[in-house]
This record gives C-alpha cells, sequence and structure tokens, in this order.
C-alpha cells in the first residue's frame, strides 16, 4: 500500500461506490384499500370480552402464569378449524409450464425447421416426400424435448419442496399450564403464544403482555420502521393494520414453498422484544389470508447461471442461424443449381448440426442431483421457483470470493460458560483452572460485590424455561446463549430460584438490542434509601460509560484514572483468551425521587440513565465448534477470503479468530507491542491482518475501505446490524461475491443483501433463515466447505457436458460442407444427426451428473472463477468513474438526472463505434466463464476436428471397400451439374464406371451410401465415448478411477450403443434413417483408433495445461493449523 495517497488516487479509490450513499431506504407501498377490507374485530374487544369470545383464559399480569386451551381442546379445535396455514398461491398451470419449456430458442429453430419441411411437401408433393418423415421429427423433437425438461422440472420442484418440509416451523405456545413448543401449522384460536425477538409472529395473535415488543411490517404497510406493540387491556378502534395491539397478519404454511409468498414472512418478523398474545385468526382467515392480492404468484426472476446458459444458447443459435444461411447460399449456388427444396433441407440439417438440442434438459437434471447431493451433505437450498434459485445458488457457491461470518453460534458452539469474574479490582475464577494467573481468587458468594453481581445475573434477564415444576438444574432454559450461561451460573448459587424472582417484581425494564447493547431492569429490592434498584448490564464500554463510581468492599468509590487503568487490564485479559465479557451496573434508587408511583418511560428517556455504580465483568467462554479450524483454512486454501463480522469486543474477536485459522499474521496492535513502535509509525503494508471497530465504520472512506478489503485476514468486531449490511455492499462494490453466514436477527439483514446467505437451522433464528439462500440443518460450519466444493463441482460437471456436447458439432458440420464445395455424396443426413444430438449424446450428457471431483482438493485449490484482485478492482473503479463523469446532474439539488429511454438506446447503438467499448470488450480477465474459449477450442477446434477426421477417414473406407474411390465420389456427385444431369446413389439411378471401369448398379450404390452414413454416424458415437473421459482430463490424465469411477457414463455409452445398433442394423427403419445391415464391424476400428488418438491428446493437453494450472492454484498459506478443532482451554492469546 501507498504511504501516502495522491488526490487521483483517492479519486479512484471513491468511484465505484457512489451509488451506495444513494440509496435511500424506501417502503414498498401498496395495498392500503385492501387493508381496510379484511375482517379483523378482535383488536377492539377488552380482555374479558375476548376470553369470552375465544374460551380461552390468560393472565395479562404474569402471562407465564396462563393455563393455555389443553391438549384435547386443541386436537378438537383443529379439527373444526383446519390446520394454520394458508391456501397455495395461484401457480403456473403445467401447460403454461410447458409451454415455457417448448418456447426455448434451440426447440423454436426445430419447430420453425420443421414447419419449412412441410411447407416444401406443399410447394412439390412428389419430390418432396421423404422430407415427411424429417419435418415430423424436427417437430416431434422439439415437443420431446420440452417434455423432458418439463418433467425434470417437475420433478425437481416436488425434491427442493420436500426439502424444505426438513425444517418445519415451530412456535412456542401454553398448553396445559406448560411452554411447549408446537409446529406453527397446528396452532389454533384461543392458543397462548410468546413471541421473541428472532420470531416470526406465527398467526393474528391480540398481545395482552408485552415488554419492548416491535414488528417489522414494512412489506405489508410501507412502514421502514419497526412498529411497537403493547397490550391494550380495553382493545381499540383503529384499523386492524394500525393497532398496537394486534400482532400477525402472517401464518404458516404453502408459503415456505415459494419465493412470493416468503417476502410477506418478512412483513411481520418480531425484531425486538418479547411478547405474550392470544391466537385470533389462522390459515386463511388471517389478515394475509384474507388480502389475496399479496400472496402473489411465481417471479420470472432469471438466475445468473441461467443467464449464462442463455447467452450461449442465443450465440450458438446465432451462428446455426449465419452458417445455415450461408450454406444455403453456397448450396443453390453450386450443389442444387436452383434447386430451392433441397436446399432448404440440406440448410436445416446444417442448423440441427449446430444446436445442442438436449441441453436445457441435461442443466435441469444436473442440478436436481446437485440439490439432492447437497441436502444429504446437511446443506439446504430453499426459496426455490424450480432449479432457478438452486442455479442461482451454485453460481453463487462455486463464484465465493469472500464470505463473513458471525461468530456466536456459527463459528462457536453457543454454549457459553461463565469462567472469571472481576470485581472491587479483584479477578475471580467462576471454576478451577490452570490457565488463571497467580493472583486469581476462587469465586465465592460471601466475598464483597459477588452478591450483587449474581442478582444482576439472575434478576436483569428474559429468559424463559420450559417448565417450572422441575428443580432448577433440570429445566429446559428458553433464551440466548449468553443470557443462558448467566442464569445456568446464578443458579447455583440461589436456592429458590423462582421465589427469588417472585421476591423482586419488575417495576420497569428495557431488554438488550443490538442498538444499544445494553439491557435495564428497575425491581422491588430494598435498600437504606429506598425500595427500587436498577440493575444495567451489557457491552462493557457501554455500561462503563453509565457509571460515575464502582463498587469495592461494599462501598461506592469515584471512577479514577487508576481504576480505569486496572478495568482495561482486567478487560484485556477476559477477552484476549476469546471470552465474551459482560459488564453489571447498579443504581439504588432514592425513594425522594422513584417512589412506588414513579412512572417510568423509555420513549422519553424517562428512567435513570446515568450515576451508575459500576459492579464488575463478567467473562463467559464459548469455545469454537469442531471442524471450524479446517473448514476455515480449507476455504482459505480455495482462494475465498473469511472475515469475522461480530458484535464482540475485538480483543475477543481478534482471540477467537487466531484459534481457529481466520488470523495468523499481524495487526498493527500486535505489531506495536512487538516492536515497541507507536501505532501511528506502522504503515498499512506492513501488516497483513487488521481489526476495525464498529464505531469507526461510519467515518470511512472510500480508499480506506480499499485498504481494509485488500487485507487477507479481517475481522470487524462491535457491529450493529447496518454496519454488517454496509460491509457486504462495500464489498459486493468491489466485485466480490460475498456470502454470509449468521444465525441472529441482527444477521439477517446482511443475509439478505449477501449473494449467498447461509443460515444455521438448530440454533439460528427464524429471521435470519427467511433471509438466507440456504441453510446448514446440523448447524456444522463445516458444511460451507461441502456447499462450496458442491457448487464448484456443479460448475465443473455443467462445463463437461456443454464441452462433450458441442464436440459433436465439427464433424457433423465440415463434411456437410465437403458436401457442397467438393462435391462428395451427403456424409450425414438431417435425420440422423437429431439421432446423434438426441440419442446416445442426451444419455451421456446426463451421466455428467454423477461425475466425482477429479482429484482429492484439485478443486478446493483453485482459486474462484471470477477472482477479485487489484487488476479486477482498478478496471471496475475505472469504468464507474467514467460513468460517474458522464452522469447528468441537476445544478441545484446536485441529484442525478438519468437520461431517457431514446436516449439510451443511442448510446447504446454508438457504443461499437468507439474505442473505448472495444478497450472494454477486448481487455483481458482472468474470470472463467461457463463458455470460453478454452471450452469452445476443445470442442471445435481440437476434439471436433479428430472427429471430423476419423468419420471423414472411415467415409471413404467405406466407400473405397465398394469400389468409390474419392475422386469416383466427386465426379459422380458432379453429376448433378450436367447437362441434362445425373443423379447417383438412388435406387433409379443408371449404373455408375469407377475408375477402375468396374460397373457399380444403382442398389449398390444405394447400399454403399447407406454404409457410408452409417459408419459416420457410428464413428462420432465412438470417438463420442473416448470424449466422455477425455473432457475430464483437466488436472490428471484421462485414466484411473477419478476419471472412470463414474458408472452411469457407462451406462449411458451402453445406452447409446444399442440406440445406434437398432438405428442402422435394423432393416424396417432403413426407410426413415437410411442405415445398412451390411455395415461390417471391423470398420468400426477406425474410429476405435482415433478415439486413443483423442486421449493422447487430451494427455498431451493436460501436460500443456499443467503449468497454468499450476499457477492458477492458491499458494500454501503459512501458518494454517489444519489438525482438529477440540475444545480449546481457556489461554491467553501470545498476542
Amino acid at each position: 500500500m501507498k504511504r501516502e495517497m495522491t488526490k487521483e488516487d483517492k479519486e479512484l479509490a471513491e468511484a465505484g461506490y457512489e451509488h451506495l450513499a444513494q440509496e435511500k431506504a424506501q417502503g414498498q407501498k401498496g395495498g392500503d384499500a385492501k387493508l381496510d377490507d379484511v375482517d379483523i374485530h378482535e383488536h377492539q374487544l377488552a380482555f374479558k370480552d375476548l376470553e369470552d369470545e375465544l374460551d380461552t383464559v390468560f393472565d395479562p399480569k404474569d402471562p407465564g402464569l396462563s393455563t393455555g386451551l389443553s391438549a384435547d381442546e386443541a386436537k378438537a379445535r383443529l379439527t373444526r378449524d383446519g390446520p394454520n396455514v394458508l391456501t397455495p398461491p395461484k401457480k403456473k398451470s403445467a401447460l403454461r409450464k410447458y409451454w415455457d419449456c417448448l418456447m426455448t430458442m434451440f426447440n423454436i429453430l426445430l419447430i420453425i425447421a420443421g414447419i419449412l419441411e412441410y411447407i416444401l411437401l406443399g410447394v412439390d408433393f412428389k419430390d418432396n416426400f421423404p422430407n415427411t418423415y424429417l419435418g415430423g421429427i424436427l417437430i416431434g423433437v422439439a415437443f420431446l424435448n420440452a417434455l423432458i425438461e418439463f418433467y425434470q422440472l417437475q420433478k425437481s420442484e416436488a425434491i427442493l419442496a420436500s426439502f424444505l418440509a426438513m425444517i418445519p416451523p415451530s412456535c412456542r405456545v401454553v398448553r396445559d399450564g406448560a411452554l411447549t413448543t408446537v409446529p406453527a401449522a397446528d396452532l389454533v384460536k384461543g392458543d397462548i403464544v410468546l413471541v421473541r425477538s428472532g420470531d416470526k409472529t406465527p398467526a393474528d395473535l391480540i398481545v395482552f403482555a408485552a415488554t419492548d415488543l416491535k414488528i417489522d411490517n414494512s412489506s405489508l404497510t410501507g412502514e421502514s420502521e419497526p412498529q411497537e406493540r403493547f397490550a391494550r387491556p380495553d382493545g381499540t378502534k383503529t384499523r386492524p393494520v394500525e393497532a398496537e395491539n394486534l400482532a400477525g397478519i402472517l401464518c404458516y404454511g404453502y408459503a415456505l414453498v415459494r419465493s412470493s409468498i416468503l417476502q410477506l414472512f418478512n412483513s411481520t418478523l418480531v425484531v425486538n422484544g418479547e411478547g405474550w398474545g392470544v391466537v385470533v385468526r389462522t390459515g386463511d382467515h388471517t389478515m394475509i389470508g384474507q388480502i389475496a392480492a399479496l400472496t402473489g404468484t411465481e417471479s420470472g426472476k432469471q438466475s445468473p447461471l441461467a443467464a449464462e446458459i442463455g447467452r450461449f444458447v442465443m450465440m450458438v443459435s446465432a451462428i446455426a442461424i449465419v452458417f445455415a444461411v450461408v450454406f444455403f447460399v453456397v448450396g443453390i449456388t453450386t450443389a442444387y443449381k436452383g434447386k430451392g427444396e433441397q436446399t432448404v433441407t440440406f440448410a436445416v440439417s446444417i442448423l440441427v448440426a449446430f444446436v445442442p438440442e438436449g441441453l436445457p434438459s441435461v442443466v435441469t437434471l444436473l442440478l436436481s442431483i446437485a440439490a439432492k447431493r447437497m441436502a444429504a451433505q446437511n446443506v439446504l437450498v430453499k426459496d426455490l421457483q424450480g432449479v432457478e434459485t438452486l442455479g442461482a445458488s451454485c453460481h453463487y457457491a462455486c463464484s465465493l470470493t469472500l464470505l463473513a461470518t458471525d461468530k456466536t453460534g456459527t463459528l462457536t458452539r453457543n454454549q457459553m460458560t461463565v469462567t472469571n469474574l472481576w470485581s472491587g479490582l479483584r479477578m475471580f475464577s467462576a471454576f478451577q483452572s490452570n490457565n488463571d494467573s497467580e493472583t486469581t481468587e476462587a469465586f465465592s458468594l460471601d466475598t464483597p460485590g459477588m452478591r450483587e453481581m449474581v442478582d444482576i445475573a439472575a434478576l436483569n434477564s428474559n429468559v424463559k424455561f420450559d417448565r417450572t415444576d422441575l428443580p432448577f438444574d433440570q429445566r429446559k432454559i428458553l433464551g440466548d446463549a449468553t443470557e443462558t450461561g448467566l442464569i445456568r451460573f446464578a443458579g447455583r448459587h440461589i436456592p429458590d430460584y423462582d421465589g427469588y424472582q417472585r421476591q423482586h417484581a419488575r417495576a420497569f425494564d428495557i431488554p438488550f438490542n443490538s442498538s444499544n447493547k445494553w439491557a435495564l431492569v428497575i425491581l422491588e429490592k430494598r435498600h437504606k434509601d429506598g425500595i427500587l434498584t436498577a440493575y444495567i448490564k451489557g457491552a462493557p464500554e457501554r455500561v462503563l460509560a453509565k457509571c460515575s463510581t464502582y463498587l469495592k468492599d461494599g462501598k461506592e468509590l469515584p471512577i479514577t484514572d487508576e481504576f480505569k487503568a486496572r478495568y482495561d487490564e482486567a478487560y484485556d485479559y477476559m477477552a484476549s483468551r476469546g471470552h465474551r465479557v459482560i459488564a453489571c451496573a447498579q443504581k439504588l434508587l432514592p425513594s425522594q425521587v422513584y417512589d412506588p408511583s414513579f412512572e417510568f418511560s423509555k420513549t422519553d428517556g424517562h428512567y435513570p440513565s446515568t450515576e451508575y455504580c459500576f459492579c464488575g465483568l463478567i467473562s463467559l467462554e464459548d469455545p469454537p465448534k469442531h471442524g471450524v479450524r479446517e473448514a476455515i483454512g480449507t476455504l482459505r486454501l480455495a482462494g475465498i477470503k473469511v472475515m469475522m463480522v461480530t458484535g464482540d469486543h475485538p480483543k475477543t474477536a481478534e482471540a477467537i479468530a487466531r484459534k481457529i485459522n481466520l488470523i495468523l499474521g499481524e495487526t498493527k496492535e500486535t505489531l506495536s507491542k512487538k516492536t515497541g513502535r507507536p501505532i501511528e509509525e506502522i504503515y498499512d503494508d506492513e501488516v497483513d491482518a487488521v481489526v476495525i471497530h464498529g464505531d469507526d465504520i461510519d467515518s470511512l472512506q472510500g480508499w480506506q475501505w480499499d485498504q481494509i478489503f485488500a487485507k487477507n485476514e479481517i475481522v470487524f468486531a462491535r457491529t450493529s446490524p447496518q454496519h454488517k449490511l454496509e460491509i457486504v455492499k462495500r464489498a459486493q462494490a468491489l466485485g466480490h461475491i460475498v456470502g454470509v453466514t449468521g444465525d441472529g436477527v441482527n444477521d439477517s439483514p446482511a443475509l439478505k443483501k449477501a449473494d449467498l446467505g447461509i443460515a444455521m437451522n438448530i440454533s439460528g433464528s427464524d429471521v435470519s433463515k427467511e433471509a438466507a439462500n440456504m441453510i446448514l440443518l446440523d448447524d456444522n460450519f463445516a458444511s460451507t466447505v461441502k456447499g462450496v466444493a458442491e457448487g464448484r463441482q456443479i460448475f465443473v460437471n455443467l462445463k463437461r457436458s456443454i464441452q462433450y456436447t458441442i464436440s459433436h458439432s465439427t464433424p457433423e458440420v465440415i463434411p456437410q460442407l465437403l458436401y457442397v464445395v467438393v462435391p462428395i455424396p451427403l456424409p450425414l443426413s438431417a435425420i440422423l444427426i437429431l439421432v446423434i444430438d438426441l440419442g446416445f449424446e442426451l444419455f451421456v450428457a446426463l451421466s455428467f451428473a454423477w461425475d466425482k471431483p477429479e482429484t482429492k482438493d484439485g478443486l478446493m485449490r483453485m482459486a474462484p472463477r471470477k477472482p477479485v484482485n487489484d487488476r479486477s478492482i482498478t478496471s471496475l473503479k475505472k469504468r464507474a468513474l467514467r460513468r460517474t463523469k458522464t452522469l447528468r446532474r441537476d445544478p441545484e439539488t446536485d441529484e442525478i438526472i438519468h437520461p431517457s429511454r431514446l436516449s439510451h438506446i443511442i448510446t447504446r447503438v454508438k457504443a461499437p463505434f468507439t474505442r473505448q467499448f472495444w478497450e472494454d470488450v477486448l481487455e483481458q480477465s482472468e474470470d472463467e466463464t461457463l463458455v470460453d474459449s478454452k471450452l469452445l477450442s476443445y470442442a471445435y477446434l481440437e476434439a471436433g476436428m479428430i472427429e471430423m477426421i476419423g468419420a471423414l477417414t472411415a467415409y471413404f473406407v467405406v466407400f473405397y471397400k465398394n469400389g468409390f474411390t474419392p475422386g469416383d465420389l466427386r465426379r459422380a456427385q458432379s453429376a448433378l451439374n450436367n447437362t441434362p444431369p445425373i443423379t447417383y446413389f438412388t435406387s433409379s439411378s443408371p449404373d455408375f464406371v469407377n475408375s477402375r471401369g468396374e460397373l457399380i448398379a444403382g442398389w449398390k450404390q444405394v447400399d454403399a451410401l447407406a454404409q457410408a452414413q452409417s459408419i459416420v454416424y457410428l464413428s462420432i458415437f465412438i470417438v463420442q465415448c473416448f470424449n466422455v473421459f477425455a473432457v475430464k482430463a483437466k488436472f490428471r490424465f484421462p485414466f484411473g478411477r477419478s476419471i472412470v469411477g463414474n458408472y452411469y457414463n457407462f451406462a449411458g455409452i451402453i445406452a447409446g450403443a444399442c440406440l445406434g445398433m437398432f438405428v442402422i442394423y435394423t432393416p424396417p427403419l432403413h426407410v426413415v434413417f437410411g442405415g445398412s445391415f451390411r455395415l461390417s464391424p471391423l470398420y468400426w476400428l477406425i474410429p476405435v483408433a482415433f478415439g486413443v488418438l483423442l486421449l493422447v491428446w487430451a494427455s498431451v493437453r493436460v501436460l500443456l495445461m499443467r503449468k497454468g494450472i499450476e499457477q492458477s492454484r492458491v499458494k500454501d498459506i503459512k501458518g494454517l493449523m489444519m489438525f482438529p478443532t477440540m475444545r480449546t482451554l481457556s489461554m491467553r492469546s501470545k498476542h
């Protein structure tokens, strides 16, 4: 990195980010009139009337004591009202889906070609009658191809829909007086439901108790900010959508299968606090169920992979049309001499030769099989429309360049255990450990300050228990990992936990959220100056900022610089071991100000927010998950930059990062400690790792973002959900394909914005799972590696299949060219070309779906197919800078004036005539596309030429054995141009005198041509059988178990061989296909020899490409720890 940046450098660095500054959050508007038409009235009822109407009982003062419905009553109501699911949305009919499959470019070309043949039949029925078969087969092939694709789409949709059933939505409900978890579909009217931050509202609920409950209704009402919901004992007369006591407007069910419905889920997400509600509407009777317009239909968004394949289809189709037209012109002026009907048939055969008709079916099947394999690896692809989104997920998985991952619950086990406490300037250990310093004392409740710490942990908490009739240590705690760890610790030191909670009733509380990073509770706890005590806990720096004194030996002392130094030392000791650190503080509220009738309110800040007494720090250990270290090492060796984005303290985040291969090198801070140099004197290019504090993110400029993303090891700490979203946007602006892994509600904005959002199934919140594209069913971060590897393998298999499929174009087209240029008898008829393309080719092309990796780690040691480096970033920014300078702006508001559509069209028309356009087009890129120059070179110029030479060699040998030399063939075919013209190779042809003076009768001419065309067909098939293995040779020679280990390849070859034998050697089919049972199997040895030659060339190609492949491999990373991640002992970081 340069020590100083010029103005031009900074201007270039800012380019590409300007669109982020212009983005403004705009809620979606619409449907307001329909919101008024819904039939919901329960929000207007008082609690007593609501209980009577729903025949249920709830306790607004202590909702946890509500008995709820009995299991039998719930079952009876479920039978009466039906499940809590939505009626499936309108989908495309099967006929419409089939029509869409039929109306692809390849099929349209085939149908047009078939119709042309029937038009010729109408022009001259007698001479063109043989074309009846060709026209019918062309049109039939188009419909059959569409049917195959349609069947695969239906099958894949059914498979993917079944995958979603693996993660059925559930909710917390009170049944028979116990809080339990049931499927959301089993909810009934009158059920008592608990919703918490991160949940989806499972039905329309009337809230009867809430704590800082906020609901996101943005996609329904257009409100960009979360709306607060709280109890209204007397009801409210407002519209349902504005009712402050009504939550929900959502139910579960079929909606999970379609992304258009999934958007409705996003409208009612619990983003903060918790609340208790009674179910008033389920299923189609909910507000969403009544607003039919909001259910929508399937969207037609195209995946990047589909777009890439679409561009290839258009390219091949354009080439096919151009060649067909050129060959038509050449044919009508040479071989056919004005015979338009025959020339059209010939041009059709050229068109058919170029078009890989079976490609759409191959792609669909490949993706369906991939989805099954990924599910078997515990990686679930969701939000699917057919295979389009799977195509997108596979595209992003194989192209991933940067993975931003949350820490808690994703990299770590989310199993918090209290390890150390610091209070009164003394460090205590919660359990015996050999890794604590000598000055660390054993925890004792009698030690000054410890009682206050335990009280804060126990009383400032919002956890719930599944059952309260069991001993404390046997209960399941319903809460996040940090709260659970604190309650487990506190519960061990409080004999009667439930009684202690009842003894200290709450007067007011503010739950923890990602913005404040602290939680406050005010409760009845007597002291010498009053009866109310305020407890606060949260991020240490936030809590300390609210304190003016600290607790030592039971006394409150003023905070001094010495205390802050000791505090920093203790904080560093805890955080540097990778522990989460929580600060605790209290304030004894005097009765003169805060009497029992005092009304607290958080909306106007009417609560104590300063002058607290700092009680101490608590650290909790959350060890890394098994396999995380190796997974991150594997991803880094695959060229994927992995960075941590967490809300934890920078020291904690860095310590964990060093345990799991995420940070190996020096940061400015660690280098400063090592060398003794001030941080300000350490330049950016001296270190390869960086830890960024969330407080600095908002002030970062474009060039600073570039410096950060230029590092190989990045950690963002103390980040908010907005920060995580900003980080994703900035990385995408540099060209990164960004993946995000997370499990919490604070991760959901980033998960949704990311190219590939990956959520956890077990520990993940409903919100995060809604926002993600993929879900790890086992919560194992290592499954991410499997997903990336599978995505890369899918791309390789697709590429192999396309490479194999289009290799036969050259041996099909070049002989046709010789037919009109030399001329020679037609080597391959249009019908036989169709048999190749949709016969054995389709079987074998499909078999590539089951290909395994060529080498154990080959794919996962290659750079992403669209790498992001200095050159790609500079190119991207230069283009962005040019766009910025050409934009017109309003002179008063400085807002961009977007060009009109006409102006945009004119600009695009002019572009090819500018120098800059061709510089951009011809600019070298390291990106690997699905169909690139290497693939086309191999298919058309290498394997294609070998196949073509082999087929023509066999063609001429067969004719020679039947009495025709190449010169004889040219002379016989040229006789068409004689006056009068003579037609050979028909049953009515005159005898032909060859160069040796032998007479060859008409029937022998027909049989010779049939044998020659048959051997050309079989030659292409046989050499293609060898090509199956040749296309796989990239890292290794085309031999060995990894190359020939796919038994489906052999099944496809056998199926193709059976078809070939059937077509060529069955006399009744000769009328249509023109085969000959007289063709000797000895002639097969010719294409076999050329097949061996193809394997030899593939081996030579491996040697020639080896150096380039080695250069593109990701270099070894010094210091990677690839041994298993075991439970790490609490150890101070070496740094």
